[in-house]
């Protein structure tokens, strides 16, 4: 089963994938003049803008439960093996990723609350329902949603649940069967609560989490702090082939920290507009904006949070492509596995007899709420594939399906999780990316009327039949609404 899996992974994230997806991230970045960085302090504002109501959730929520996918084994673990197969390299090349991703981020978070959908009482949207209403490519809507389906629902959490058990095993000797049963009946419970549930839990968690694991990496970062100048000098060097170490795998460093920082912040795979789309703005830039946000949050913050650990510590190998079984760099023997092994030996360096724990505990809070993400993606993608029909037996199905992949994700062998969720992320970067291309026209109309408004000093409000925005209808509809209570 390995070979063929691996064959996939090799076909999807090949080098026109790599090129592609930073192409389309360098075009948005240029379309949109920047947005990332002109409207920095404008994101940050619109994080805590938004209040909830009875069919979305905040902006501040959205951005949870987006953050709650974003943050996780990619984080970790995904840092690690980008080092691990790239060299200290791969690093840059996350960041270059994040940095332009963010274009893309906004661009697809902005048209999914275009097109967004109210269904069954909550707003629903993401790629499937800007290429149906956008593009008009009902069957092109239908493939996505199923990619997405097929890749939230069966191919990826696994590899977090995997994390999990690996994290967890490695740290206090639980037996992976224990965690794989646990893990089930608590995310069981969850995710048949509905999305308001999944809201209130990734709220809690996300932040918290986030800055334990913030304050950890700063400690260790601080008492190396001797040790920066040279660790940056590591990572540009190695980025561009001028390491004697790594100056031979500089195709590796570009091809697996642009692979594994999409892994990690997600920026084009087209996850975080389901979150997105779920917000309660006046504006779809507005959440665009917010998300785009996340993309910082996720690569430039957590994931170089992880990256300086190890590279600080020395926690790390670096395989030779050119020599299977053999290292560039030998630090820590060949019996550590790649992943989140190398960020827990990292933190036991300078905290002994924490590190493990803590990294074990953080794997978990993570990973744990990324598949709670993932199930709320995949549920979205479902109600549009029944849209107008009876959606019980469906979403039924697709609990049953997650908690299955769950389980089996904590007990298979992690070379196996990662391959089947490179599978699950390279198909659904494949389908959204050409669909923004095509999408490019409304996305740039809506940012450049956000611009406007905020010119004139009012509160923008979309209005899409003023942009010449075609099936908008919830748009249009809320427009007529306020407009009759105006006069």
């Amino acid at each position: 089963m390995q070979d063929p899996i691996g064959g996939l992974v090799s076909l999807l994230w090949s080098t026109p994938m790599i090129v592609f997806c930073l192409g389309v991230g360098l075009l948005f970045t240029i379309l949109t003049k920047f947005v990332q960085v002109r409207l920095f302090g404008d994101m940050v504002k619109q994080i805590f803008s938004g209040k909830s109501s009875k069919a979305g959730v905040s902006s501040f929520q959205a951005l949870s439960i987006s953050l709650s996918g974003r943050v996780g084994t990619g984080n970790i673990a995904g840092t690690a093996t980008a080092i691990a197969m790239g060299g200290p390299g791969a690093v840059f090349w996350m960041w270059t990723i994040a940095f332009i991703g963010a274009a893309s981020a906004f661009v697809e978070s902005a048209l999914a609350q275009v097109y967004k959908s109210k269904q069954d009482g909550e707003y629903r949207g993401g790629p499937a329902y800007y290429i149906e209403k956008g593009i008009g490519w009902k069957w092109y809507g239908v493939v996505f949603a199923s990619a997405a389906l097929l890749a939230m629902s069966l191919l990826m959490p696994g590899l977090q649940a995997n994390a999990i058990g690996t994290g967890l095993n490695n740290a206090f000797g639980i037996n992976k069967q224990v965690i794989a049963i646990t893990l089930v009946i608590i995310i069981g419970l969850i995710i048949f609560g509905g999305v308001k549930r999944i809201a209130s839990v990734a709220q809690l968690v996300v932040p918290f989490m986030a800055v334990a694991y913030m304050l950890v990496a700063f400690g260790i970062i601080i008492m190396n702090i001797t040790e920066l100048p040279a660790v940056f000098g590591l990572i540009f060097r190695s980025a561009f082939g001028f390491d004697s170490a790594f100056g031979g795998i500089i195709g590796a460093a570009i091809a697996w920290g642009v692979k594994r920082g999409i892994f990690s912040n997600e920026a084009g795979q087209g996850t975080g507009p389901h979150a997105a789309a779920a917000a309660e703005v006046s504006h779809p830039a507005k959440q665009g904006l917010v998300q785009a946000f996340s993309i910082y949050i996720d690569t430039i913050l957590v994931c170089s949070a992880t990256a300086f650990m190890i590279l600080f510590t020395g926690s790390y190998n670096v395989v030779d492509p050119a020599n299977e079984g053999q290292f560039l760099v030998n630090n820590l023997g060949a019996g550590v596995e790649a992943g989140a092994e190398y960020t827990q030996a990292a933190v036991e360096t300078v905290l002994p007899g924490f590190g493990a724990g803590f990294v074990g505990i953080a794997l978990l809070f993570f990973a744990f709420t990324t598949i709670m993400a993932y199930y709320y993606i995949a549920e979205t993608n479902v109600a549009y594939l029944v849209r107008g029909r009876s959606n019980k037996i469906p979403m039924f199905i697709l609990k049953v399906v997650l908690l299955a992949a769950t389980y089996f994700g904590v007990v298979r062998t992690t070379q196996v999780a990662w391959n089947l969720g490179d599978i699950g992320l390279g198909l659904m970067v494949w389908l959204n990316l050409i669909a923004l291309l095509l999408l490019a026209k409304p996305a740039l109309a809506v940012l450049r009327d956000y611009d406007e408004q905020r010119k004139q000093g009012v509160d923008p409000v979309f209005n899409p039949d003023k942009l010449g925005i075609k099936n908008a209808e919830f748009w249009t509809e809320e427009y007529k609404k306020d407009d009759e209570k105006a006069s």
